[in-house]
């Protein structure tokens, strides 16, 4: 079985100063009771052999005592207390959610497996834009205000989460967590090269540096699977394409360098 647990986010969690109850019913409850609810129906059945469970790079990455040299993997968590300081809801309702999936599953012999997607980019399905696409969107039409915020960041194609989620399910060798993610790079970085790639979009040129720890992810457990992630280029190509196809992008103004 594989499960993706959809986030609630509230309006604007970026300007919300202080955690209280509310947002603990919004944001955290649902997370974490919607996770184990799943997990419950999974107990129930006998025959179930292996749960893949849609976790975040953000369950790792959230942390400041970490050495920059050297590259996070499976084995970080974030700071529930940093979030909590810092006001990063989404990571701290996925950080609480995994880590009660684990808990749960090693209590009832469940066989977990939990994926760490990055940032994920590519082709729609939906004509409606989930927030990530929304997103992307904007940069890619020179509103960079939501992006900006983003900072330093993974991504990764929306095909190789995918993919990555049948591989851990159906390889016996499997288990544990496995970070999902291609390449990590500042927004000043990613902005250079979309307007390389695209110099007919209105990108920006430079982003208002954020005061945000350095790191690289150390994706190795997935790539001694086999697993061989597609490269930015890739990813762009393929969510820009999506995105002049549904008639949110024109391709009057779109060239490809």
């Amino acid at each position: 079985m594989v499960a993706h647990i959809k986030w609630i986010s509230p309006s604007h969690p970026q300007n919300n100063h202080s955690f209280d109850n509310s947002l603990q019913a919004e944001i955290l409850e649902p997370a974490i009771e919607g996770t184990l609810n799943v997990l419950r129906s999974c107990k129930r059945n006998p025959s179930l052999k292996r749960v893949i469970l849609t976790s975040s790079s953000s369950t790792l990455r959230v942390r400041d005592d970490f050495d920059s040299n050297i590259p996070l993997d499976e084995s970080s968590w974030s700071s529930v207390e940093l979030c909590e300081r810092l006001q990063i809801w989404y990571a701290l309702s996925k950080t609480l959610a995994e880590k009660a999936a684990w808990e749960f599953c090693n209590g009832n012999g469940i066989d977990l497996i939990t994926v760490l997607p990055s940032f994920v980019i590519g082709p729609s399905l939906s004509p409606d834009l989930c927030s990530t696409a929304t997103d992307v969107l904007g940069l890619l039409t020179g509103e960079s205000e939501k992006f900006h915020w983003h900072g330093r960041m993974g991504y990764v194609h929306i095909d190789d989460v995918a993919l990555s989620h049948i591989l851990v399910y159906e390889d016996e060798t499997a288990g544990g967590r496995y970070l999902c993610s291609s390449i990590v790079l500042d927004n000043d970085e990613l902005a250079s090269f979309l307007s390389q790639r695209y110099p007919s979009l209105p990108i920006p040129k430079r982003f208002e540096q954020l005061r945000r720890p350095y790191y690289e992810f150390n994706t190795s457990r997935l790539e001694r699977l086999g697993f061989k992630f597609k490269p930015i280029q890739e990813m762009f190509d393929d969510c820009i394409a999506s995105l002049v196809e549904q008639g949110h992008l024109s391709s009057f103004s779109l060239a490809i360098n």
